[in-house]
């Protein structure tokens, strides 16, 4: 039955999560005009039976219903649904249909496919699947077609016959859904996905130097949230038992558990190898992005190392390059955590630079308000500092640095030094750059290190100004490995050479910070011949004294590494030597 909910004055952080009653055919309309509360709402609990990809599915939501909405004074709509392992009522998920429906919006929140009390197997939001499912929530919407149990709405404003007016909000697993929905649907009017991926098969196993050859197994994040999709029965008792797989997987789609089986094997071979990442890509939206027309508003965590910036920088360039408005926000948390006093809280989103721009970007889009300002093309956090900083644009690479000899990182060629410098892998990691899961749930991390030997290090002089840097960094590599080159061409992309490259802030007492705890993972694609590395994008002030190091390492706890020992060596000279280039909105490295 609908209950009447009082606008709530509690905290509530919308965050990605982690871990039915049938309504009435009729509901209740509540008071109208100015009889009503303008905080106040009910919520009635639905369900739906939808087709998506040859499966039947059902589909638990909530509806939230503004007070004084009805048929002669519809409201635009806001369709969200949860994170990974998440339901419709995680506090989070909840959040949204509760702080939009006190605005006077009318909210649709549901727990996704495979999650909560919703049926079908987890298709990690596949638009056939999970987008095909929204799409039947948007028809709801529309006032097309009832619930399970007859109800329907008219009380949502609409754009023409069966076209309501709809948005949509969610972090991760609840972001990625609103692209796939927004591919299949252009009704949707607006998406603010947060915290999420652009392409599944960079973001589980990342290759920074060239994303055509299968890169490093992202093991902890994967295996993490793969285990919390098969632990299920344990978070919802009463699984719907369409979600089991008669496959081989218990809650996956048969393709989701190949792909995680391939990466834990460690073998790579080709043909299996291009499946896997054709199939990763196929529920990502970098295969779909020129399907999208919806305005976006992007909104990633600077402290993530499951979906890092370069994952929004993506979806971003390709929305703007067809004409889509898109605006991106860089905030300082994510799926590692990081979350600074003063950002987004749903309880009072207008006391927060990301919550203000939120609710700018609806009152634009579904109210209709061509008064509204939504902000600049690019903000980022700045931390220690007051407010954000804004740019009609994401910087570009400004200057570049050079790997000397001597383990140098000099500002001009003329002074590289001649030299070469080796390191070897050992058969067990030996750098740390984080756990990955600490970050999301708490739990304490050791700091980032290095063991002497199974890394090179290149390091610029202190600074005499302070440094900010913003965006993602880019080096060019050459290096040398006998043991690498002579099983390049096995056939299994395993054998290629693996490192990681990364770059800290040394403190002049020698205290090194390895920012947001952030690397970038290289299967080298041919050993024999330069390559070039994209480092994770950061945002990050290097205070004056302080110096950048430049560090490429043999292994990382967090990614699987080199299959044998692989020794590498690093040759410099003026005329020939590797380059950093760093996009820089401040300062200089001298």
């Amino acid at each position: 039955m609908s209950r009447a909910v009082p606008r709530s004055r509690k905290a509530l952080a919308l965050v990605a999560g982690a871990a039915a009653l049938a309504a009435p055919l009729a509901l209740a309309a509540p008071a109208s005009g100015a009889e009503a509360d303008p905080g106040a709402y009910t919520v009635t609990p639905l369900r739906f039976t939808v087709e998506a990809d040859g499966r039947s599915c059902t589909v638990d939501a909530d509806l939230y219903r503004p007070a004084g909405a009805d048929a002669a004074h519809p409201a635009p709509a806001v369709l969200a649904t949860n994170g990974f392992g998440g339901s419709k009522s995680d506090g989070s998920t909840a959040a949204i249909g509760k702080a939009f429906a006190e605005r006077g919006y009318v909210g649709l929140v549901y727990s996704g496919l495979g999650f909560g009390k919703s049926g079908c197997p987890i298709s990690l939001d596949a638009p056939e699947t999970d987008g095909r499912a929204a799409a039947r929530l948007v028809d709801f919407l529309a006032g097309t077609r009832a619930a399970d149990d007859g109800t329907r709405v008219d009380f949502v404003t609409r754009d023409g016959a069966g076209d309501p007016r709809v948005g949509t909000i969610g972090g991760s697993y609840g972001g990625a859904v609103q692209l796939a929905a927004a591919s299949v649907d252009p009704r949707i009017d607006a998406l603010v996905p947060l915290i999420t991926w652009n392409d599944l098969a960079y973001a589980l196993a990342p290759n920074a130097a060239d994303r055509a050859t299968p890169g490093v197994f992202k093991w902890q994040w994967a295996n993490g949230f793969y285990l919390i999709g098969e632990g299920q029965p344990l978070l919802s008792p009463s699984l719907d038992p369409s979600r089991i797989n008669s496959l081989g997987c218990l809650h996956f789609v048969t393709d989701a558990c190949d792909t995680v089986r391939l990466l834990n094997s460690g073998r790579y071979p080709a043909a299996e190898s291009e499946e896997m990442l054709t199939y990763a890509r196929s529920v990502s939206p970098v295969s779909y992005l020129d399907r999208i027309t919806a305005p976006t508003l992007i909104v990633q965590g600077q402290s993530d190392s499951l979906f890092n910036l370069n994952e929004a920088r993506a979806t971003y360039d390709r929305l703007r390059e067809r004409g889509v408005d898109t605006r991106m926000i860089w905030q300082s948390w994510g799926h590692s955590g990081g979350q600074k006093p003063g950002e987004l809280d749903l309880a009072d989103p207008e006391g927060s630079y990301v919550g203000q721009r939120v609710l700018a970007w609806f009152d634009r889009y579904l109210r209709k308000n061509a008064a509204s300002d939504t902000g600049p093309a690019f903000a980022w956090y700045r931390e220690g500092r007051s407010g954000y900083g804004t740019a009609d644009r994401v910087p570009a690479l400004s200057q570049k640095l050079y790997l000397s000899g001597d383990g140098k990182l000099v500002d001009n060629r003329t002074k590289v030094a001649r030299g070469s410098r080796r390191y070897t892998n050992w058969l067990v990691p030996t750098s740390h750059s984080e756990s990955s899961l600490a970050g999301m749930i708490g739990l304490p991390d050791p700091r980032p290190y290095d063991t002497p030997g199974t890394y090179l290090g290149w390091t610029s002089a202190p600074l005499t100004a302070p440094v900010d840097l913003v965006g993602a960094p880019r080096a060019t590599l050459r290096v040398v490995s006998p043991a690498a080159e002579r099983v390049q061409e096995s056939g299994d992309a395993a054998d290629k050479l693996v490192l990681f490259a990364k770059l800290y802030d040394v403190a002049p007492d020698g205290t090194k910070t390895l920012v947001n705890r952030l690397v970038a993972p290289v299967r080298v694609p041919d050993v024999t011949r330069p390559f070039t590395v994209e480092l994770p994008g950061i945002v990050h002030r290097y205070e004056t004294g302080h110096r950048l190091e430049f560090v490429v390492a043999a292994s990382d706890t967090a990614y699987f590494g080199n299959r044998g020992v692989k020794p590498v060596t690093v040759v410099s000279a003026p005329e020939s030597t590797g380059t950093l280039s760093l996009p820089l909105v401040e300062g200089r490295v001298g």
